[in-house]
């Protein structure tokens, strides 16, 4: 376990160590013989309801962002078995943890309308005319019309 004391997931935003529980199981995959007897699976489990660490108003963002991957009683649970080692798994669980939470809890600046400049619309009618000669040369240089 690393000898953090919490989690950076946003600059408001930090997750202690001890909200974050984690069981070990028996994994699947590659590792032959070694498989079936080491618990290499990780499960991350994180209390969203019960955390003292996130406002309210993070706790909605996530739920709503989130909501598919929590269960009824609020816990999110991210599983981690690609790693050979138990150590690798649970490094894992948590970068993707991080992530997870640092994208639901992630804000979309909203898009302030703006308006075209003169000059822009200007060059946007010079480059039409432009591209209308161009075309009109065209057809005048091959057939004369009748």
């Amino acid at each position: 376990m690393d000898n953090r004391e919490h989690y950076r997931v946003t600059s408001s935003c930090a997750i202690p160590v001890a909200e974050l529980f984690f069981t070990y199981s028996r994994s699947s995959g590659k590792g032959g013989q070694h498989v079936n007897k080491v618990n290499t699976k990780v499960s991350l489990i994180f209390d969203l309801e019960a955390s003292p660490s996130l406002t309210e108003e993070q706790k909605t963002l996530l739920k709503q962002r989130l909501g598919n991957r929590l269960n009824k009683q609020g816990i999110l649970r991210l599983d981690g078995d690609r790693q050979r080692s138990q150590r690798g798994n649970q490094e894992e669980v948590i970068q993707r943890f991080i992530l997870l939470m640092r994208d639901a809890l992630h804000v979309q600046a909203t898009r302030k309308k703006t308006k075209p400049s003169r000059n822009a619309k200007q060059r946007r009618l010079q480059g039409k005319k432009k591209r209308g000669q161009l075309k009109q040369q065209r057809s005048k240089r091959g057939f004369e019309q009748e």
